[in-house]
């Protein structure tokens, strides 16, 4: 089942690279302003109420994006900040606890899907890695542990998408990894899709 999941995904990849040698550069675009962190399911949850310890507690963000605690049951938390998470346990807590004062602070970092940046193809090591502020096409490349002698590093592509639409834009790993050509290291954007595919021989 394995081999027969690793050659469509294979697939996949060796079919989207015909397209690539059309594509357009990645521009290097600036990184999102004031960027901050969006929970996600696999996160865990540090959830600290001033002056009252025997709620405060750390809990995991299930699969289906919410949070059980003492006295908060099925709160939505996936998709939040921090802050705004903090906010809505107050309110839940306000049923209980007079002015009830909160702060979230999250470990794991996983994040949500949306937000996270998936590497695909001849990556040493393919996976999908939360998204950090201000990274960049070689911050992805040595959390991936670089490309395989099979990559065909410079007709690698990155899908994103801007106002709703995807886009397939064209990145130089050689030139970036091998040559040490600073000007291919292009920023990685939240949701971003890194596609290496195999060279031919």
């Amino acid at each position: 089942m394995r081999r027969v999941k690793y050659r469509a995904v294979c697939g996949v990849v060796f079919c989207l690279s015909f397209l690539v040698g059309c594509a357009p550069l990645a521009p290097n675009v600036d990184p999102p302003s004031e960027y901050t962190y969006i929970i996600g399911p696999g996160d865990s949850i540090e959830m600290f109420v001033w002056g009252n310890p025997e709620v405060s507690r750390t809990v995991p963000v299930r699969p289906d994006g919410k949070i059980s605690a003492p006295l908060v049951e099925e709160l939505p938390a996936s998709g939040k900040t921090p802050f705004q998470l903090a906010r809505d346990i107050e309110k839940e807590l306000t049923k209980y606890i007079r002015n009830p004062l909160v702060t979230v602070i999250v470990s794991g970092f996983v994040g949500p899907y949306s937000e996270q940046v998936r590497v695909v193809g001849q990556a040493t090591k393919p996976q999908a890695v939360p998204y950090k502020e201000n990274m960049s096409l070689l911050d992805l490349m040595i959390v991936v542990g670089g490309v395989t002698d099979y990559a065909a590093g410079n007709r690698a592509s990155i899908v994103r998408t801007v106002n709703g639409v995807k886009q397939q834009l064209r990145v130089r790993i050689d030139d970036l990894l091998e040559d040490g050509d600073i000007t291919a290291n292009v920023n990685i954007l939240p949701g971003d899709v890194l596609i290496i595919p195999e060279a031919y021989f």
